[in-house]
């Protein structure tokens, strides 16, 4: 392992101003996004689609400091022949990839899941380096509910997300380490900033364990954040100062950055939460966006599956990553936003 280049790769994931696209929806997930659209998801519309993004060379020059890729997609090439990866490479920016294969039922945890796809997880690896993946992302899915999370579900999720991140070093990869609290209940931001103290408190006790350099990865967390369903919602400031203050208690300095999941925020949520955080720094690590949702529903609505579209498409998704670079500055303000519309 080579640390200093992994270090290299991890700076560069958070760099100041630029944030990562998670372009990584499973082709379930992509089918609700252009159903939405009317679009149907074939192989052919999700390969146009997503060029157009990787083709947008203000946002990807920019803005985006990585992209993380579905397996479908990191093989897949242009109209014109070129492989996605090269295009992404072209702009600057680093391809990743999505490495699991998505959440089962945890047995004896009614309600609960854990992330598969450690098997032949090393061998994928190389073949995913070799295609010039440099990073790599794995998600853990914890749960907000009535007796729920166990210590069993944070447990084996941390110590997946712990082996996953070992194989990444091993194969000259940065892991992106992705514990994700939902925010799809009722419960209140104290008990999100709760559950997530714990979930980060045992991911780190995990990393440590199974040796992995904390300089060689990227935390990508949710806010502490108030539930959709809950009455109260919290403020930009109240989740902003809340939020800090989770990840200096759990986060060590050496982790080069944090890159924020979006969670289901609206995309002026998601921006004004990270730009308010900016306002209480200095900062002991670098923090930015990892933005799936948040940076596509623009565009995706823009471009509607219509080649005549694919300019306002590139448009949208320029704005989009252009308010959260400024967010990641902290220099983003919502009268920017009415600008653009």
């Amino acid at each position: 392992m080579d640390l200093t280049e992994l270090n290299g790769i991890a700076t560069a994931m958070v760099a100041s101003g630029k944030g990562i696209l998670a372009a990584d929806e499973s082709s379930g997930t992509i089918k609700k996004r252009f159903d939405a659209i009317g679009v149907e998801s074939t192989e052919e519309n999700r390969r146009d689609y997503r060029e157009m993004l990787f083709r947008s060379k203000e946002a990807m020059s920019q803005y985006i400091s990585g992209v993380i890729l579905y397996d479908e997609t990191i093989w897949q090439d242009a109209k014109d022949g070129t492989p996605l990866v090269r295009l992404i490479e072209q702009s600057g920016a680093i391809p990743g990839i999505k490495v699991d294969e998505g959440t089962q039922a945890l047995p004896m945890c009614p309600g609960e899941t854990v992330t598969a796809g450690l098997d032949k997880l090393a061998e994928r690896l190389k073949k995913y380096y070799e295609r010039g993946a440099r990073f790599a992302k794995w998600r853990a899915v914890i749960d907000i509910g009535s007796g729920i999370p166990s210590m069993t579900a944070i447990s084996v999720n941390a110590h997946a997300l712990a082996r996953y991140a070992a194989l990444c070093q091993a194969a000259q990869i940065v892991p992106i380490v992705e514990p994700e609290v939902l925010m799809d209940g009722d419960h209140d931001i104290d008990r999100c900033y709760e559950v997530t103290q714990r979930v980060l408190n045992k991911t780190f006790q995990e990393l440590r364990v199974q040796r992995v350099a904390l300089e060689g990865m990227v935390l990508k967390p949710n806010m502490a954040i108030s539930g959709k369903k809950c009455a109260r919602q919290a403020s930009v400031e109240e989740v902003a100062e809340k939020t800090i203050r989770l990840l200096k208690a759990c986060v060590p300095a050496a982790v080069p950055g944090i890159a924020f999941l979006s969670g289901g925020q609206s995309d002026e949520e998601a921006t004004a939460h990270l730009n308010a955080m900016h306002k209480l720094g200095p900062l002991p690590w670098g923090l930015t966006f990892s933005y799936g949702r948040a940076l596509q529903a623009a565009p995706q609505k823009a471009w509607s599956g219509k080649a005549e579209n694919v300019a306002a498409g590139q448009r949208a998704f320029s704005h989009r990553a252009r308010m959260n670079g400024l967010a990641s500055k902290g220099e983003w303000q919502s009268s920017l936003e009415k600008k653009a519309a």
